[in-house]
């Protein structure tokens, strides 16, 4: 199977999303059978054009609350990929699989390529699962578990999660999301939420892997990071995963689940102008480390719900 479907510009200066509004059916097919398909070779040069083309598969975009990530948005519902530190990996991942409310598509364009690395890698959901779900080591839920501070502090803090500085909202909207919420009284946030670990994709039927246990869990740094972690925070850390019971993940599991990304992921070389739109439930996605200036924007539609699928074994 092609992964992810490629398709360069009939010729040169052609509008992207023109061609997008022409071959709905073709990028369908590519999203639902890949799960992922790379534009390369149109004329796309900024943020602006981006969010415009990326309405057409995408729908209206999605603004990125409950997030995990620092981002900067650079248009209404397009932000930057991620701010993490150059010289540093983002594991692979499913966007915002730990909330009850997530895309079903990402779109991503590449304004401006690292002069080295800074790949987009992405992996097959399906097959993730295929690999992980026959050996039974991870519980069927995850519990995802946060503190976040009122400002400044270790971690994202929950008015930029949350996107408002008004507790009530927040209050209102974790409990629409199913999210249990405490208050410390110095303005922090601990919320807890829980989550299935794989679904059924609601078009496709297929068994997707489908969470962040291994990016959210302290292991997820290296052992020195996670060691001090635990020193400074205790058991309330900024971020953590554990079963949906609230016991702690077995190493073992967390080994294989990133034994299991290395062996299905692949990754090509941005180019300036490269749009990749992914089903992001078939396909997860990373970053890899990058020297030089790098700036891949991204953007998120076509909302699904946890009412929208259903659980299944994992």
């Amino acid at each position: 199977m092609n992964f992810p479907h490629l398709v360069n510009a009939p010729h040169r200066g052609t509008d992207l999303r023109t061609w997008l509004e022409g071959h709905a059916g073709h990028v369908d097919e590519a999203l639902a059978g890949p799960g992922a398909i790379l534009l390369r070779g149109f004329d796309v040069t900024s943020a602006e054009q981006f969010h415009d083309l990326a309405t057409v598969p995408l729908g209206p975009l999605m603004q990125y609350v409950e997030g995990a990530s620092p981002r900067v948005a650079r248009s209404e519902g397009v932000y930057t990929s991620t701010e993490y530190a150059a010289d540093l990996t983002v594991s692979m991942h499913n966007e915002l699989s730990y909330s009850h409310r997530w895309p079903a598509r990402v779109a991503f364009f590449c304004r401006l390529p690292a002069t080295d690395g800074g790949r987009t890698p992405i992996a097959d959901s399906r097959r993730l699962y295929q690999r992980l779900a026959a050996r039974g080591l991870l519980p069927d839920t995850i519990q995802y578990r946060r503190r976040m501070p009122p400002d400044k502090g270790f971690g994202l803090s929950w008015p930029t999660v949350f996107g408002t500085t008004d507790r009530h909202a927040v209050d209102v909207y974790c409990r629409a999301a199913d999210i249990d919420a405490t208050w410390l009284p110095d303005g922090t946030l601990i919320t807890r939420q829980v989550r299935p670990t794989a679904v059924l994709h609601p078009l496709t039927g297929d068994k997707v892997w489908f969470n962040q246990a291994h990016q959210w869990h302290p292991s997820n740094s290296g052992p020195e990071p996670e060691a001090a972690l635990r020193e400074l925070f205790g058991d309330e850390l900024p971020m953590d995963a554990r079963a949906g019971d609230g016991t702690p993940l077995a190493p073992a599991a967390l080994r294989a689940i990133r034994e299991a990304y290395e062996q299905e992921t692949i990754s090509f070389v941005w180019e300036a102008g490269d749009v990749m739109i992914i089903d992001n439930m078939l396909s997860a996605h990373g970053r890899t480390p990058f020297t030089g200036d790098r700036e891949v924007l991204v953007a998120m539609g076509t909302p699904v719900s946890l009412a929208d699928v259903k659980q299944v074994a994992a």
